[in-house]
């Protein structure tokens, strides 16, 4: 199979339009190098245990991986021993639904397996401004991008902060203030999963401690450039090595993007380029390859909705015993099938 033909038209053109000088793509006056790409079969297990005695429902909602631009899902399939059904959640996310006509007396495993062909997203005008715009179809959530997050409040103290970070790299336009909060978090933030209180993508505390995981990264991003009144909207999945193969994916990874009116959506992703210098300015109008998105947005109402609050992020399975949270097992594995 031909993985170059599974590419989006509409990154194909910004591709051919213009070059720019990023690691991964072609030197100035040379043809911009078609963007990377990566086919796998990915495969998710959730075992739900047995819930407490006396329990009358059990729900599961499991993400499921969604077709757009950046990547296409193919020959999804699942095995389960109690029905389910697919559902459409908020901004384009997909997800398994069932709850158990009766409550299971041995643990309930839920297995998933889809093959994907994930793509390099790019875009060209984060770095030069000159290159062909790539008009991309209208995002009817943009109010909902420059709005808070529970843990991500837009405050004046936010503002302020973001204000003095834009002041002083004399940054005008919303391009020039989304780099410079990107630089500014690349530069200030350590990549660090050490200690208590990392990984909820809480902004006041990535702000006051200045390590984290890419959650935290990505409040700084999100939150300083929603405050300035640039849309910002967070994505999150799982990360997957660079060397091809196949193995276990242990945990999951963030990113993020924000909207100008010049640019279109721009992909960021500063914990990335924390952990790989080498690749910060890569990564400020890019995502590589490797990784799977599941979910957009944060503070999720599920589909239907759960008993419990709104979750922080849904990267994880998630199931409720009478309403009331119950922790799932799960694995993920991945499997190169072809790469470019």
């Amino acid at each position: 199979m031909n993985v170059s033909l599974l590419i989006s038209p509409a990154i194909w053109v910004g591709l051919l339009g213009a070059a720019v000088h990023l690691p991964g793509l072609s030197a100035p006056g040379q043809p911009a190098a078609a963007p990377r790409s990566r086919t796998f079969v990915l495969t998710s297990t959730a075992t739900v245990p047995v819930p407490p005695a006396g329990t009358k429902t059990l729900d599961l909602w499991l993400p499921v991986p969604h077709t757009d631009a950046s990547q296409e899902v193919r020959d999804l399939k699942i095995e389960s021993s109690v029905p389910y059904k697919i559902e459409q959640g908020e901004y384009g996310t997909q997800m398994l639904h069932l709850r158990a006509a009766t409550v299971p007396t041995v643990p309930l495993v839920v297995k998933l397996t889809a093959q994907i062909t994930r793509c390099e997203h790019l875009n060209l005008r984060a770095n030069a401004p000159m290159a062909k715009f790539v008009k991309e179809k209208t995002d009817p959530n943009l109010a909902r991008w420059l709005a808070p997050d529970r843990l991500v409040p837009l405050d004046p103290t936010i503002h302020q902060q973001a204000e003095e970070v834009v002041a002083k790299a004399g940054a005008k336009t919303p391009l020039e203030k989304a780099r410079a909060i990107y630089e500014h978090v690349v530069s200030t933030v350590t990549y660090d999963k050490t200690g208590q209180g990392w990984g909820r993508g809480d902004i006041y505390y990535a702000c006051d401690a200045r390590h984290g995981n890419c959650t935290d990264f990505h409040a700084i991003i999100i939150g300083y450039c929603r405050s300035l009144g640039i849309p910002a909207r967070f994505s999150i999945g799982l990360p997957l090595p660079a060397e091809r193969g196949h193995g276990e994916i242990k945990g999951y990874h963030c990113w993020a993007e924000f909207f100008t009116p010049e640019t279109g959506w721009v992909p960021v992703d500063a914990s990335e380029a924390a952990k790989n210098p080498d690749k910060r300015a890569y990564f400020f109008g890019a995502h590589d390859e490797n990784r799977v998105e599941f979910t957009r947005g944060r503070d999720v109402q599920l589909t239907p909705r759960q008993a419990g609050p709104p979750l922080n992020y849904f990267v994880y399975p998630y199931a409720e015993a009478d309403g009331q949270p119950l922790e799932v097992a799960r694995k993920y594995e991945f499997a190169d099938i072809t790469a470019q």
